[in-house]
C-alpha cells in the first residue's frame, strides 16, 4: 500500500523565524540596513518583515529558551534574497556605504548565480544573489 504523506499538501514555506541574540541590533539591521517593510510587531520578542510573497520574522526564543544559545560567531541559518543582476553590485555599494562588511564581494559563479555575502548582526550568513 502507498499512502501518500499528509505533508504532501505543503506548497510554501510560509514563514521564516530568525531566533535573535540583540533584539535592536536586528531589527535596526533588517529595517535601516536591508530596508525591509515591517508588517507587524506583536511583541517586543516578535517582529515581522514582509520579503515579497514570504514572511521573515524576527524572535527571542521561548519555545526553545531552553536550548543552549548559539556560540558568538556562529551563523544559524543562511538566508538567501534572489534579485536582478544588476543589483548585486548595487546591494554590495550600499551595504560598504552603510560600513556592512562583506565576506564575498560579487562574484559570478560557475553553477550561474551572481553572489554577494555578508553577515547579520547575530552573524547569520546572508546571500545576495541573481541567476546570470
Amino acid at each position: 500500500m502507498n499512502k501518500q504523506s499528509a505533508f504532501q499538501a505543503i506548497r510554501a514555506i510560509d514563514y521564516t523565524v530568525v531566533f535573535v541574540r540583540d533584539m535592536a541590533a536586528m531589527r535596526r539591521f533588517y529595517e535601516d540596513i536591508l530596508g525591509f517593510p515591517l508588517v507587524r510587531e506583536l511583541s517586543p520578542g516578535w517582529i515581522e518583515y514582509q520579503v515579497g510573497g514570504n514572511t521573515l520574522a524576527l524572535a527571542r526564543p521561548s519555545r526553545t529558551a531552553a536550548d543552549a544559545p548559539m556560540p558568538s560567531g556562529s551563523a544559524a541559518l543562511q538566508l538567501a534574497f534572489k534579485v536582478p543582476a544588476p543589483e548585486v553590485d548595487q546591494c554590495a555599494d550600499e551595504l560598504a556605504r552603510q560600513g556592512v562588511p562583506l565576506l564575498s564581494p560579487p562574484t559570478d559563479q560557475a553553477f550561474g548565480h551572481r553572489t554577494l555575502f555578508f553577515r547579520d548582526p547575530d552573524g547569520n550568513l546572508l546571500e545576495v544573489y541573481a541567476e546570470i
